[in-house]
Formats: C-alpha cells, sequence, structure tokens
C-alpha cells in the first residue's frame, strides 16, 4: 500500500469520533434519499396498481367522443385469442341524478350528485378487475342489485344490506328513468382509486335504462405480462382500424396521465430536497475534515521537515475521504436496503393508507452511492489543500 495512504488512514482511524462521526453522515444521506424513493416511488407505484387492479386494466379502449358500438362479446373474445392476455371486460357509465334510501323508516336523499354509475358485466370484470376485492358484502349478481361505495353509503345513512334505494338517471334521450335496486354490498378502495364515490351494478340493466342496447363506454384489458401493454395496444388498433370504430387504445400511463403527472412532479422534488441533503453531508465532511487538519498540524510539519511534498500532504488527506467515503457507503447502503426490505415485507402502509407497492431500485441506490462518494472526496479537497499551505516551521511551531 501507497505509504501516503498508510499515513492517511492511520490518521482518521486514531479518531475514532470523528470517522465514526463522518461515516453516519454520509450514510444518513443515503439512508434519507433512499427512504423518499421507497415511500414515494413506493406510492406511486401503488396507485399505479390500483388503477389497473381497479380502473384501467393494463390497455384501456374507448372509442373516440361515443360509446363502443361493436358487439362486447366478440372484441372480448378476440383479445382472449392473444397468448399473454389474461381477460378482458366491458364497461358502461351514466351519471346518477338523484338518489334515496329509507333508513329506520325515515327517507334520506342523497344531495351530493350527480355521481357515477358503472355497469359491470359480472363474471368478465371478476376476472380482469380485482374491484370484486373491495366490496364488502357481494359484488354485482342479479339484474337488480347495487353495490354502494362506500363515500355515496354514507350519505344514505348507512342502509343495511338487503335495503333498498332508489336512483334516477337520464337516457340517451334526456329522459328520466327511475329504478330501485337492492344494496348487496359496499365498496371501498383504498386511496379512493375504485369507485367509492360512485355505485355499481349489471351492465344488462344500465342498458336498458339509458336506452344503449349492446354499447360499452370501454373495455379493460388485464395482461399476464404487462411489458406487452404497447404491444397489444398496437395489435388491436391494427386489427380494428375502421374509421366508423374509431378506437383508442391506451396503456395505463397514457390513460392516467392526468392522474399521474402532479405525482411525478412532487416525486421529483422531494428527490431535490434529498439531493440537498446529501449537499449538507458533504459540509459535514469538511468540517471533520478541517479538524482533522487542525489536530494534525505538528505531524503535517514533520511530514514535510523530512521531504514530504505538497502534493503527498494533499494525497494523504484525500485518501482519508476515500476511507470516510467508503465506509459510509458500505453503512449507507445496508441501512437503506434494509429499509426497503422491512417496507416491502410488511406492505407498509400510513395511517390505513393505500400498502406501498416496493421494489428494490438498484440503479437508484447505486447512483445514490457514486454520488455521495464522490462528494465526500471533492469535500476533502478543500481541507487537503489548506493541509498543503502550513509551512514545516510554522507548523511545529504552532502545534
Amino acid at each position: 500500500m501507497d505509504y501516503r495512504a498508510q499515513i492517511g488512514i492511520r490518521f482518521i482511524t486514531r479518531k475514532k469520533g470523528s470517522l465514526i462521526a463522518a461515516c453516519l453522515a454520509i450514510a444518513i444521506a443515503i439512508l434519507v434519499v433512499s427512504v423518499n424513493s421507497v415511500i414515494f416511488q413506493g406510492l406511486y407505484d401503488a396507485i399505479v396498481r390500483d388503477l389497473v387492479n381497479y380502473r384501467y386494466g393494463h390497455v384501456y379502449i374507448t372509442k373516440r367522443g361515443d360509446f363502443i358500438s361493436r358487439n362486447d362479446f366478440m372484441l372480448v373474445n378476440w383479445l382472449d385469442r392473444i397468448p399473454w392476455v389474461q381477460a378482458a371486460a366491458p364497461r358502461l357509465f351514466t351519471n346518477v341524478y338523484s338518489i334515496n334510501a329509507t333508513v329506520n323508516g325515515q327517507l334520506i336523499q342523497d344531495n351530493n350528485v350527480p355521481f357515477q354509475l358503472v355497469g359491470v358485466k359480472p363474471q368478465w370484470d371478476i376476472e380482469a378487475s380485482t374491484l370484486f376485492q373491495a366490496v364488502k358484502g357481494q359484488y354485482v349478481s342479479t339484474r337488480d342489485s347495487i353495490v354502494l361505495g362506500i363515500l355515496v353509503d354514507r350519505d344514505l345513512g348507512y342502509p343495511k344490506i338487503g335495503d333498498t334505494v332508489k336512483l334516477k338517471v337520464r337516457d340517451q334521450f334526456g329522459n328520466d328513468v327511475l329504478k330501485r335496486f337492492v344494496i348487496v354490498g359496499t365498496s371501498q378502495t383504498a386511496g379512493n382509486n375504485g369507485y367509492d364515490n360512485g355505485a355499481i351494478i349489471n351492465i344488462d340493466t344500465m342498458r336498458e335504462m339509458i336506452q344503449r342496447p349492446g354499447q360499452t363506454s370501454e373495455i379493460l384489458v388485464r395482461l399476464n405480462d404487462p411489458t406487452k401493454a404497447n404491444f397489444t395496444r398496437a395489435l388491436f388498433l391494427d386489427a380494428f382500424p375502421s374509421s366508423a370504430d374509431n378506437f383508442k387504445a391506451q396503456t395505463i400511463q397514457q390513460a392516467a396521465e392526468t392522474q399521474l403527472s402532479g405525482f411525478k412532479s412532487g416525486i421529483a422534488l422531494i428527490n431535490l430536497v434529498g439531493l440537498f441533503g446529501m449537499v449538507s453531508s458533504a459540509f459535514g465532511v469538511v468540517t471533520i475534515q478541517m479538524m482533522q487538519v487542525a489536530n494534525k498540524t505538528r505531524d503535517i510539519g514533520v511530514l514535510r521537515a523530512i521531504g514530504a511534498k505538497r502534493k503527498d500532504i494533499l494525497m494523504i488527506f484525500i485518501f482519508q475521504g476515500i476511507v470516510i467515503g467508503t465506509l459510509g457507503v458500505i453503512v449507507g447502503t445496508a441501512m437503506a436496503l434494509g429499509f426497503t426490505t422491512y417496507a416491502k415485507e410488511t406492505h407498509m402502509t400510513f395511517n390505513g393508507s393505500l400498502a406501498l407497492e416496493v421494489s428494490y431500485n438498484w440503479p437508484g441506490l447505486i447512483q445514490t452511492d457514486i454520488l455521495a462518494f464522490s462528494l465526500t472526496i471533492i469535500a476533502s479537497i478543500y481541507p487537503a489543500f489548506k493541509a498543503t499551505q502550513l509551512q514545516p516551521v510554522e507548523a511545529m511551531r504552532t502545534a
């Protein structure tokens, strides 16, 4: 080993308190950046996961400016022939303009209207989404059954399963249509990414109510291999290029772009805050290295007196920075991986919100480690330069 490295290591290891403090400053900076990444990227991925599971699937098919008029059985059957398609299901939407329920003999009207009414084909929807798993009670089964979103259920005074509600919609000609339904369940999703402020009925019942026989608002497609979403989208559009169909097929990132764009900006801001925290830790290294220079003034004077050049003194303190950076990165990486493993295995949540979708971000962790190590070396340059300015006689006299 180079004698300058040996001297540098000996200098820093003799002051174990300084070494531990400097290493912890780097390690905690890495941990903070990793915690931010795990929490906010995990929250972003969890939102995407739930939007896939409840609302859009991996591929989201609509018709531009209108309802899909092609037979849904034919479209779903075509999609099911693709090997990596797990399932596909149609949905139909309209607005509820009034709804009431009788609870304990009292008629309660929900004034928070309009809200969205969702029509599903139960057998297909169960295979293409996990919305049914968010239902307490039963999923939509019979033609006159309804699942209320938890917010609608609250506004109606919490009617019980088996009670009835009467709601009003408008058909495609603008006529009011009233129908009574039996409550079979309530729907509640973490993060409100489902239809908590809505209601779910059978799609065939809705078609009759709004006089849109055979029509569909959307088809959501669930894949066994999500990486083939773009290929599936292109395949579908190539198979149905007719201007009469005017289909629009989107991946989850395209379909939920408005919902996700703001969150992406938030993640970028949090990462920037973490970067400033890492820069702050570099100032801590500067302070500790300056203390080393002050404490080793006599040793520096002796080294200069026996022939050590300025560049040798410079290298001694840079080697100290290498030691601090290496140990800090090792400890920080271990702490970051420990937190990531804990968050992943416990399906971390905050106050009952949606569970984080945690994964090991190896490229991001490696970039953070490299940045932390580089900042440590840079932070060692100024104290090392100050050490080279000491004259041998003055250094020994000062000490």
